[in-house]
């Protein structure tokens, strides 16, 4: 039993031992993540874990980190607080990933203004889920209570992942070519980038955000905005040592023009057809309500593709099959040419 309690601290707004409550009610959900190469008694000085290089010969490792940004401000404003770990860990993961690497655990760091135990747990059990759909361990985090400097009901979510690639399998962008196909993967939504223009355009705090909206599906503005950053971590690896890869790009704040010449070699470009990128309905309301230009839109979010790929045209149909039975609804968005312009997008 933890003896440790120190009325001045409580006092002063720190609850030492709703901390250690809230430690016994995450247990369970960093339970779920475990697949062996780790220690379940969290709570130590560091989390641990067993590194397996079985058929690694120049093994690297990548971290990454991020954190959920203003999107936040939307779980305080909906009061749910169970989805925006899935974020966290998504836009840590899929960073990962666009160098062709496994993740391998994944680290939180919750700092809010009183430690409230029930919603400490709500908020792990989405970090949880998004490692479980990753593949990566939740070996550890940090939660920090700090009265006075963040308000009673809010918070701040921020993660650390670390994956592993044999040097080999490094994703290259060296070697593209001319007449290499770019493959977008659809995302889920606005995921989580750009939330401080969304929450202007919207006016969120003066809005009814539970509603269902027509245009949106059926969905609230809320649920719509809240809806998690698809991980595309499994549907990804699926590709590895199946077709070549040459470079990956994860849509985030940026939007096209800003990522995607990160995954393309220099004397390369993309030319894209606005009709065939497939924008999501949100988007559009979004660009109609707050007046933006499309190109802002374009340089700001992710128009609907959470992830780009580009392949060898020889390996289109089959890396879209494969994509396809990971769950994604994979499409061409283009071939890559000789420009010195790295993205392009044409109106027909």
């Amino acid at each position: 039993m933890n003896q440790s309690r120190s009325d001045s601290y409580a006092a002063a707004g720190v609850d030492i031992t709703a901390g250690y409550k809230a430690v016994e009610l995450i247990k369970k959900h960093v339970a779920r993540t475990m697949l062996g190469n780790s220690s379940e008694d969290i709570g130590g000085f560091g989390g641990l874990f067993a590194l397996d290089l079985t058929g690694y010969t120049n093994p690297i490792l990548v971290s990454g980190t991020d954190g959920v940004g203003t999107k936040l401000k939307m779980a305080f404003l909906m009061d749910k607080h169970d989805t925006v770990g899935v974020d966290c860990v998504a836009m840590c993961v899929n960073d990962v990933l666009c160098v062709g690497a496994k993740p391998l655990f994944f680290l939180d760091y919750i700092a809010c203004g009183k430690n409230i135990p029930e919603r400490i747990e709500r908020i792990v059990s989405g970090v949880a889920d998004g490692c479980v759909q990753s593949g990566a361990e939740l070996i550890g985090g940090e939660t920090a209570e700090m009265p006075g400097f963040y308000p009673v009901d809010e918070y701040d979510l921020a993660g650390f992942a670390v994956g592993i690639v044999d040097k080999k399998d490094v994703i290259d962008k060296n070697r593209m070519v001319a007449g290499d196909v770019m493959i977008a993967l659809p995302s889920s939504g606005v995921h989580s980038n750009g939330f401080s223009l969304v929450r202007k355009v919207f006016d969120v705090e003066n809005t009814d955000l539970h509603t269902p909206v027509e245009r949106l599906g059926g969905k609230s503005l809320g649920e719509t905005l809240l809806t998690p950053t698809k991980i595309y971590v499994k549907a990804v690896s699926a590709l590895y040592g199946k077709v070549d890869i040459k470079g990956i790009s994860h849509i985030t704040g940026g939007g096209f023009y800003e990522n995607m010449p990160r995954s393309i070699k220099d004397g390369l470009g993309i030319v894209i057809n606005r009709k065939d990128v497939r924008v999501l309905p949100i988007f559009e309301l979004l660009m109609e309500k707050g007046g933006i230009d499309e190109r802002d839109m374009f340089n700001t979010f992710n128009m609907g593709v959470g992830m780009s790929i580009i392949v060898a045209k020889e390996d289109v149909d089959v890396a879209l099959e494969i994509l396809k039975s990971q769950g994604e609804d994979a499409y061409v968005l283009g071939s890559m040419i000789e420009t010195d312009t790295k993205v392009e997008i044409i109106y027909e």
